[in-house]
């Protein structure tokens, strides 16, 4: 997979993205990922990129032909039979999930277009733009952290980036049900002691005991998720009891 990201803050980018197991990924050539100033292709000797927006108002506006002539650069690098998704980062997007992570993995190349100040000529944005994607309610300073944490989800997702590839697909929200607790050594550990079923060695029996783990742990802390989720008659019914308890517990303590 080969990710592009056109940013004002190449360096903060590559920064976060050149550690750990993306950064490993990288080395062993299972992705290739690569900030694209937008600074570069200013038009002027003072490489600004920004002006004051038509009709006033606060603050300033990235304009439209850097990104463009950005956009187009990265294009002539990219060998592609069709033209690559652009995803810029914006509240008025379709919110990130789990879901959109692995549908993007699918593909060879991605253009992420990070935005600053408050915002990007809207011209450009309906020009190159394909996906407007948000990572939840809440005002940001730039498109960077978003664009960050989106190619990390991704990039999990790329067969090859994880020593374990079954660990990409049994984690939180995989059948949007959130992971089941896990334990190491010691066995016990400030006096709480590892559940007895995971010291059996009953494959079967642990793999039983997560699965309700999981649906148990995402009624408790997200029961948003169940509607979604594939569960056996049993396994909802289990649900439905501690959502019922939750609410139960709830309206006493309101009482009192």
């Amino acid at each position: 997979m080969n990710i592009h990201i056109m940013t004002l803050f190449p360096d903060m980018v590559m920064g976060g993205l050149n550690t750990s197991i993306i950064g490993r990924a990288m080395d062993k050539g299972i992705l290739s990922i690569e900030a694209v100033n937008i600074r570069d292709y200013a038009y002027n000797k003072h490489q600004s990129v920004d002006d004051y927006p038509y009709g006033g108002g606060a603050g300033m506006l990235m304009q439209a032909e850097p990104v463009y002539q950005c956009y187009r650069a990265v294009l002539e690098r990219i060998e592609a039979d069709k033209k690559p998704r652009v995803l810029y980062m914006s509240p008025q997007g379709k919110t990130f999930s789990q879901k959109m992570a692995g549908e993007l993995a699918e593909e060879e190349e991605l253009i992420f277009l990070c935005g600053h100040y408050e915002g990007i000529d809207e011209r450009v944005l309906e020009e190159i733009v394909t996906d407007y994607v948000s990572i939840g309610d809440y005002v940001l300073t730039g498109g960077e952290l978003p664009a960050m944490v989106m190619v990390d989800a991704v990039s999990r997702m790329v067969p090859g980036v994880l020593h374990n590839d079954v660990s990409a697909e049994f984690e939180s929200f995989q059948d949007n049900l959130l992971e089941y607790p896990q334990y190491s050594r010691p066995e016990v550990w400030h006096e709480k002691r590892v559940p007895k079923i995971l010291l059996s060695g009953h494959h079967a029996n642990i793999e039983k005991w997560r699965r309700e783990q999981s649906v148990i742990r995402t009624a408790e802390a997200r029961p948003d998720l169940l509607e979604r989720a594939e569960l056996t008659e049993k396994e909802r019914e289990l649900a439905e009891a501690y959502v019922k308890n939750s609410l139960q517990s709830l309206s006493e303590c309101d009482k009192i």
